[in-house]
């Protein structure tokens, strides 16, 4: 089921993020090419596939998601060749190849990114077929902006690069994922089940809780995964985290504890689907892959 829906997100967000793309023949070339490279870089696509298992839940066309689906992989794509600069993580490998900045040098990463953050909104204001008003594309780009800005991502990676080498307190390693990584991962959620028509602002409750609480266990898992993950099955350097110590859950309280909060995190986002019934097993399906992937 999973493996399924993952497919059917990478699938079509690939399409759709690449009819959106600018040409790579389109001047400016370099810059072109370089968005290219990063957002059709082979990922899970989990953001995305939230998008679709969330619209699920109301039974919409997968066509009515590819663009929100597309926006937030969009930011998500963004969001690494940032973090991947010499300023921030400086990492040299992203999804099994060179990062954009080793590829294309530091300048144009940093464009694309903002050129990729940019096309994100764009999409959501004009993609012809999200069937919702224009009221709810306005409030999908709130949710995708608050994510993303000093309050949601960005915000959390700021605090993460000012917590390295620091020990600080379990609260404070909390507010920096549920920021980092939590709110980008919520707001794929939300932005689904915005796309429905009708959706009531109960259902919409009980969907950010669920998206709030698989985000921060995603990002447990990643500290995991820093620690005992393989470069080549991961895609990216391991260690990163230990090198430049930073703040995390297995540093901060050990890998037992690191792996049964992602188990408590799983149990209460599971809860937050009870009144959805058997329309929201996708959900329940990608809450697990979660905390059990080794990528």
């Amino acid at each position: 089921m999973t493996t399924k829906l993952l497919a059917l997100a990478q699938a079509r967000v690939a399409s759709a993020i690449d009819h959106w793309l600018p040409s790579i023949d389109a001047e400016p070339l370099s810059l072109h090419q370089a968005m290219r490279y990063a957002a059709l870089a082979k990922g899970k696509r989990l953001r995305p596939a939230l998008v679709y298992a969330a619209g699920a839940v109301f039974h919409l066309d997968p066509a009515q998601l590819d663009g929100p689906a597309c926006a937030v992989e969009l930011i998500h794509a963004y969001s690494l060749v940032h973090d991947d600069l010499p300023a921030m993580d400086d990492d040299a490998l992203r999804r099994g190849q060179p990062t954009c900045h080793i590829k294309y040098g530091e300048a144009a990463a940093i464009l694309a990114g903002d050129a990729l953050q940019c096309l994100a909104f764009q999409v959501l204001s004009d993609d012809p077929h999200m069937a919702c008003s224009a009221q709810q594309r306005c409030q999908m780009i709130k949710v995708l902006a608050q994510a993303s800005g000093s309050q949601g991502m960005a915000g959390g990676q700021a605090m993460d690069l000012e917590a390295e080498g620091k020990n600080l307190p379990i609260d404070a390693l909390d507010a920096i994922h549920q920021r980092k990584t939590g709110r980008l991962i919520s707001a794929s959620v939300l932005l689904g089940a915005l796309a429905a028509p009708h959706v009531k602002p109960k259902q919409l409750q009980a969907l950010q809780s669920f998206g709030e609480k698989i985000g921060f266990a995603f990002q447990i898992q990643d500290d995991i995964l820093d620690i005992e993950g393989d470069s080549e099955f991961m895609g990216k350097t391991p260690g990163v985290d230990q090198a430049r110590q930073k703040l995390t859950y297995p540093a901060l309280c050990g890998l037992a504890f690191a792996r049964e909060k992602t188990q408590e995190l799983h149990r209460e986002a599971l809860h937050s689907l009870q009144a959805f019934g058997a329309d929201a097993e996708p959900l329940r399906q990608l809450s697990e892959f979660i905390i059990s992937r080794k990528h």
